[in-house]
């Protein structure tokens, strides 16, 4: 039974992050469950809305609070309720430490991105990561030694490793999406490079005393990588 109620939780939480998604229109790649929560993977634009990003986001949470009233409300469940109340609380906080791909660091990512350029707000992401999985082992030192902790860092410190392994092609693909598709967004902003391309801005590009347009600078990038190809 705890086994079934723990799947119960982390299902629905994933299923708040699926439906949402697909209301939006956007396709789920895949899901995967472990024992600490699951992660969600879309086939998403890295130039989507973050107010989109964010409701995705939250409705996993939003899930799983409903499904933990409907648990311990439910009479089949009632000899449970301690161990449902446990994990539900344990899991909800772990998911929204600051910690990506976790949900926390998710959201950490789109607030660095209200401020910072996209590539930036990835690596500052990453490395907030590393210092919070940092302060966990600092934490749990006196109980490092239960096999739980040791494969829960672990893990965490391979997923993050992982996603800054793409972090390169996550900010190529940015930038692709931006020089196949004419997207329209309402704020403008001037930068020097396209390092510091923000989401949601269209840009002007300030370089040798000269104003470039983005498409002309994201042309003649894509346009030298495809000469060096052939």
């Amino acid at each position: 039974m705890p086994f079934i109620i723990i799947m119960i939780l982390l299902v629905c939480h994933e299923i708040g992050h699926f439906l949402t998604a697909f209301l939006l229109g956007i396709e789920v790649d895949k899901i995967s469950i472990y024992p600490y929560g699951g992660i969600s993977s879309f086939n998403m634009n890295f130039n989507e809305k973050l107010s989109s990003e964010f409701i995705i986001l939250i409705m996993g949470p939003i899930f799983q609070i409903l499904t933990y009233y409907i648990l311990i409300n439910t009479n089949f469940f009632y000899n449970y309720i301690p161990f449902i109340r446990t994990y539900h609380y344990s899991l909800l906080f772990f998911n929204l430490l600051p910690i990506y791909p976790l949900d926390g660091g998710k959201l950490l990512n789109i607030i660095f991105n209200l401020k910072f350029s996209f590539k930036k707000s990835i690596i500052y992401s990453l490395y907030f990561s590393y210092f919070i999985v940092f302060i966990i082992f600092i934490l749990t030192l006196p109980n490092f030694f239960k096999i739980n902790i040791i494969l829960m860092i672990l893990l965490l410190l391979y997923k993050i490793r992982e996603e800054k392994k793409k972090k390169n092609y996550y900010f190529e693909k940015f930038l692709l999406e931006r020089h196949l598709n004419n997207f329209h967004f309402k704020k403008n902003k001037v930068v020097s490079s396209i390092d510091d391309f923000h989401k949601g801005y269209n840009h002007l590009i300030y370089k040798d005393h000269k104003y470039y347009t983005e498409k002309e600078i994201l042309n003649k990038k894509f346009y030298n990588q495809n000469k060096k190809t052939l």
